[in-house]
């Protein structure tokens, strides 16, 4: 070998095992592993939020902390998949938002903490013991879903005082869905309006129990699981072609098109979600740390969906509102 030739290798070896040394010295990155119910687009906004709030708190993505994210696109089945995959990887901390995807979280393990943002009734659903101390290795923030269905329901009076049946749509598969559900058809008999109950098994389902709606009902009540919630311009749709007005929990819904929603201020609380989760990655215990309510709900209104229905909003409803779609 020329000795220009073996310089060049001496140096190459010095390189590689210059690049090994450095990378056993690396530390490895504490690890969140991020179980989206729907995809990244409809989460943007939270996500956004929670990631912010963590570099606020010292955690800055890739490198301080590292972020796997796994999006099941509202299909149920994915994840418990993907909670497998998590605890292959061994994170530090899984988490997570929607009741279904938070259940899943806690059925594959009882070692891993998991913080769930935007559980629905976790109380009800099993997820915790109680809310001042859920126990276990899962806390979180609640969003109240079931708490607010007579609210959304006396909103939706105000706007539509002659309606007298309620179509309440639920996807059975989710225990918060069907939670909901219950309180709906408790507010709505409150209310004095008759209901129409349509419960759902899976994405197939819509477009068969809109027929079976139709002639049938004045308004649409829609109980929020990640399947309704990914398919949401579906039933935005079938809603307006049979002229339903239609009532939501969640601004997603209200923004592709339906009436109107009720519910929590989400990146506010994917930000509460990101401190829950900097405390335990600093050594906190999930079962110690009591679950909080929202403090913050936002009403909105979409105008020309109203405007496609012949609706009137009242004005002093209008003026109650957080955000009008134009």
């Amino acid at each position: 070998m020329r000795r220009r030739d073996f310089i060049k290798v001496i140096a190459g070896s010095m390189a590689v095992c210059s690049l090994a040394a450095r990378a056993q010295q690396r530390p490895q990155l504490p690890t969140i592993g991020f179980l989206g119910a729907n995809n990244a687009t409809f989460a943007r906004s939270s996500i956004d939020a929670f990631v912010q709030r963590l570099r606020e708190l010292g955690w800055i993505e890739n490198q301080t902390v590292a972020i796997e994210y796994r999006w099941a696109e509202g299909r149920e089945e994915r994840f418990a998949e993907i909670a497998a995959e998590f605890i292959r990887l061994k994170v530090d901390v899984i988490f997570t938002y929607a009741t279904p995807s938070s259940i899943a979280a806690k059925k594959a393990t009882a070692v891993i903490p998991i913080v769930f943002a935007g559980a629905g009734d976790p109380v009800g659903t099993g997820l915790v013991a109680s809310l001042a101390r859920p126990g276990g290795n899962i806390t979180g923030l609640s969003i109240q879903q079931t708490d607010l269905a007579s609210k959304r329901l006396e909103i939706l009076r105000q706007v539509l005082p002659t309606v007298r049946t309620v179509a309440i749509l639920a996807d059975i598969g989710s225990p918060n869905s069907v939670l909901e559900m219950g309180e709906a058809q408790a507010a709505a008999d409150t209310l004095g309006f008759a209901v129409v109950t349509s419960k759902l098994r899976g994405a197939e389902d819509i477009a068969p129990a809109f027929e079976a709606l139709k002639g049938r009902v004045d308004a649409l009540y829609v109980c929020s699981s990640p399947p309704l919630t990914t398919n949401r311009i579906q039933i935005n749709s079938l809603a307006l072609g049979q002229r339903l007005p239609t009532m939501y929990g969640f601004r997603e819904y209200t923004v592709s098109g339906g009436l109107m929603s009720y519910g929590p201020y989400f990146p506010s609380i994917f930000r509460r979600a990101a401190e829950y989760v900097d405390k335990i990655l600093r050594g906190a215990k999930p079962g110690d740390l009591p679950v909080e309510q929202p403090t913050k709900f936002e009403f909105i209104i979409n105008l020309t969906t109203a405007k496609a229905l012949g609706l009137t909003v009242p004005a002093s409803l209008m003026s109650l509102a957080d955000e009008l779609i134009e």
